[in-house]
């Protein structure tokens, strides 16, 4: 993370979501985008096909990023699922730096729900 403070954020979200939803199991960056994807769906949780997994993850990635400018909700389809535009394309990013920016974005989501980190 960037600073000290950021990676206490992050590891308290993490202590958080996992307490929450983890059974027992500490979850990782790709666990959490996943739950961020079933709550942005609305639709709550059930047994989602291989596809549809990939698809929310999707949508979080498009959801925390939207923060940023670089997605905005479209609409959503007949089904529900939302879907997002591409307003400006993301500037090239090393693997760590993606991981950074997404840690960040899940800090700023959650804390805009009213979760103290």
């Amino acid at each position: 993370m960037r600073n000290q403070e950021s990676k206490e954020k992050w590891d308290n979200l993490v202590a958080f979501v996992s307490k929450e939803f983890g059974e027992g199991e500490t979850l990782d960056l790709q666990s959490i985008l996943f739950l961020i994807g079933i709550q942005e769906l609305g639709k709550g949780y059930r047994e989602f096909s291989k596809e549809e997994k990939t698809d929310l993850l999707h949508i979080a990635i498009c959801r925390l990023l939207s923060n940023y400018g670089f997605y905005e909700l479209e609409g959503r389809d007949k089904e529900g699922w939302p879907h997002y535009t591409t307003n400006e394309k993301l500037p090239p990013l090393k693997p760590g730096e993606q991981t950074i920016l997404m840690k960040e974005a899940a800090i700023v989501y959650f804390e805009a729900s009213g979760i103290q980190l």
